[in-house]
């Protein structure tokens, strides 16, 4: 067993105002964010103005937290909000919903890209190397919080969390930083250095995102008031499944296209 740190969530305090480690996730995600596609533009010769860089992080913002926000609501709690739907904006209690933030994401980004006049796959093969990033982040300050911990084990790097009561259980917080955020980052990056067809990172995004959160769900305690889904599934596999399935289909198709195009 490892003992789990205990990190204060908050790492400031100013009277009644209080910074959290998690909204600093966030906040230093979207920092990333803006350089990371400030040099793929560079890289991919997309010309991309220092103020439509901006546009298109404020516009991924709004996306992630609005698409993140009701996702939770519609996948993981609608009874609730149905019948507290003044609760639906209260997203200082908790839950973000990362497939409703996704949807979310992908509306803003083509939006962005149709007022902009730029076709959208330009755009979101741009942006697509900050998502593991942000994913990273997040996961991070998950385990800082002590939430969304894994389901209890007697492996010698088990955790006893706070909110989990006396079991021992799977950091599975630190098992998706390393695989939505590390290992996707650097599949993502090794396919950003190869001539592709349009899409090609926006898929593989889907796919890889798809298949680590599938495989790290078996580790991850399902939602309490939800439980398995399917048998031993768990929501976020069920909502996890199509993406590897539509990915795959576009990846190939996309690879179709380029080898028809070039007969």
């Amino acid at each position: 067993m490892i003992p789990y740190p205990n990190i204060d969530p908050v790492f400031l305090r100013l009277g009644p105002i209080q910074f959290r480690w998690y909204g600093l996730m966030y906040l230093l995600g979207l920092t990333i964010a803006y350089f990371v596609i400030k040099f793929r533009a560079a890289s991919q010769k997309v010309l991309l103005t220092k103020e439509q860089i901006y546009d298109l992080i404020v516009y991924a913002a709004v996306g992630v937290f609005a698409g993140g926000r009701l996702g939770y609501t519609l996948f993981y709690n609608l009874p609730y909000y149905l019948d507290h739907p003044a609760k639906i904006v209260a997203v200082w209690e908790g839950g973000m919903s990362f497939h409703g933030g996704l949807l979310g994401t992908i509306l803003a980004v083509w939006l962005f890209a149709r007022r902009r006049g730029f076709s959208f796959y330009t755009i979101a093969d741009l942006a697509t190397l900050c998502v593991p990033i942000g994913l990273g982040l997040g996961r991070l300050g998950n385990f800082i919080n002590g939430e969304l911990y894994g389901r209890p084990t007697d492996v010698s790097w088990c955790m006893v969390f706070p909110g989990g009561g006396p079991e021992c259980r799977h950091p599975s917080q630190l098992y998706e930083a390393g695989l939505e955020g590390g290992l996707l980052f650097v599949v993502l990056w090794l396919i950003s250095r190869q001539p592709t067809p349009p899409g090609t990172m926006c898929w593989s995004l889907i796919t890889g995102y798809g298949l680590c959160r599938v495989i790290v769900e078996f580790f991850r305690e399902p939602d309490m008031h939800l439980g398995f889904i399917f048998g031993p599934f768990s929501m976020g596999q069920v909502l996890s499944a199509p993406m590897i399935l539509i990915g795959a289909v576009m990846l190939a198709w996309g690879y179709q296209e380029q080898g028809a195009n070039g007969k």
